[in-house]
């Protein structure tokens, strides 16, 4: 149990319970980063190697503990609500007066803790109607879009639709393309799930996921490494699956998955790539932006080799010189479809675990038997996207799309993610609105 200095059992006293009933490894996790809160002495250094993946730490060279006695200052809190979905949490906290903050966190594939972070609640208005979605993601500096849909058989009809034909930056959803070639290649056989890849430094990219950090020469199966990709949104992942089929593949998948202009992703990139490309050398960028298709395909074979870019050198968004993976929401939608599709076809059902391991946001698994997710970012860049099929077979699509020059009008993601789980959670995909 977790002792809650000057809490108030009033306040939401079911969500302290949830959190101390959570056994698994996500939840013991949390309930100890909550602790590092809420204990009744602050932690050491000492106290917190074991929970942490060793990157996290050795990005406070002067102690991580530090950091959470700033935190600590800011209560005494009380446990509010508790989201755990897949490998992330989400802590709502209230402290003196009222404030909330939302403790959010991240777990490795090795169930230690990647990613811990404190930092004001992001709250998301609630959307009971069309007209509440547009309020809701209309914001000054932000261009959107977003597209809901419903599908029955071999029908597809648009609930809500705003600019869903434009092309818009993407980030990660790009994976999805990558998925597609990977689930043809294994019904044609040239792949197997228990093939392996192999880690190389030409081929290792910057976070999200963890594959990164694989020594040289680590062979994983090509069933964990596309886990990775979608569940985890790896990138090093992503381009190891790249490599394992060919640009070619990638791009041939795209037109199937029925895009309206596959030439806006040829060549398509790799993650390793647009990193490369839009923080690395200026003169990268300027090429790119002025190449047609051959000349950019040449850029690609000369900068080919280990990564040259930090983590820490990205900054001014890129996405307006072509550097990201443009898709119109019904591109998305589309794309979407023709995955499940594949799981129902992949006996081997590696494809369908794959697509609905991580839901992005808490989900009702009797109201939505199966849920798809898929959330994309870079610089200035935000989509998170949903396909979930209802126990009759009906499906119904949801793609949030945002893009700004100013990284900071996007933020980190939270509050469209809140988005999306309300319209969700609403009852206005299947016309029961609450």
């Amino acid at each position: 149990m977790i002792d809650l200095p000057g809490s108030d059992a009033s306040v939401r006293p079911d969500a302290q319970a949830a959190l101390d009933a959570d056994g698994t490894p996500l939840g013991l996790r949390t309930r100890w980063a909550v602790e590092l809160l809420t204990g009744p002495r602050a932690p050491q250094d000492e106290d917190l190697s074991g929970n942490f993946v060793p990157v996290f730490l050795a990005r406070h060279p002067q102690g991580f503990a530090a950091t959470v006695e700033g935190w600590r200052g800011l209560g005494p809190f009380t446990v509010t609500d508790y989201q755990p979905v897949a490998h992330k949490s989400w802590v709502s906290l209230e402290g003196p007066a009222g404030v909330r903050s939302t403790l959010s966190l991240t777990l490795d594939s090795t169930g230690l803790i990647r990613v811990l972070h404190l930092g004001p609640e992001v709250v998301t208005p609630p959307v009971r109607t069309w007209d509440d979605l547009a309020r809701a993601l209309e914001q000054p500096g932000v261009t959107w879009s977003a597209l809901v849909a419903r599908t029955e058989g071999s029908v597809t009809e648009a609930l809500y639709a705003k600019d869903a034909d434009r092309p818009m930056p993407n980030g990660s959803s790009y994976k999805l393309y990558l998925m597609r070639a990977l689930a043809e290649a294994v019904a044609a056989g040239s792949v197997r799930w228990d093939d392996e890849v192999t880690v190389t430094p030409a081929l290792r990219s910057l976070p999200t996921g963890d594959m990164q950090e694989l020594p040289d020469g680590t062979r994983v199966p090509v069933r964990e490494t596309a886990y990775k990709m979608i569940a985890m949104s790896d990138n090093t992942a992503a381009d190891l699956i790249q490599d394992l089929l060919g640009r070619d593949a990638v791009e041939r998948a795209v037109v199937a998955g029925g895009h309206s202009d596959p030439a806006l992703l040829r060549p398509f990139l790799t993650s390793h790539e647009v990193f490369e490309i839009g923080w690395g050398a200026p003169e990268h960028r300027a090429e790119w932006t002025a190449a047609d298709e051959d000349g950019r395909r040449r850029l690609l074979e000369r900068i080919a080799g280990p990564m040259t870019v930090r983590g820490s050198d990205l900054g001014p968004t890129v996405h307006r010189s072509g550097l990201d993976w443009h898709m119109s929401a019904w591109d998305v939608a589309r794309v979407l479809g023709a995955l499940v599709e594949d799981g129902i076809r992949d006996t081997s059902g590696a494809v369908d675990e794959i697509l609905t391991a991580y839901p992005g946001v808490p989900i009702d698994s009797a109201r939505w038997p199966r849920a798809v997710f898929k959330g994309g970012s870079c610089p200035g860049v935000m989509m998170f996207c949903w396909l979930l099929e209802d126990p009759d077979g009906v499906r119904y699509t949801l793609v949030l799309q945002q893009c700004a020059d100013d990284q900071k009008l996007i933020g980190d993601g939270q509050f469209l993610r809140g988005v999306g789980g309300r319209v969700i959670e609403s009852g206005l995909l299947s016309g029961t609105s609450r």
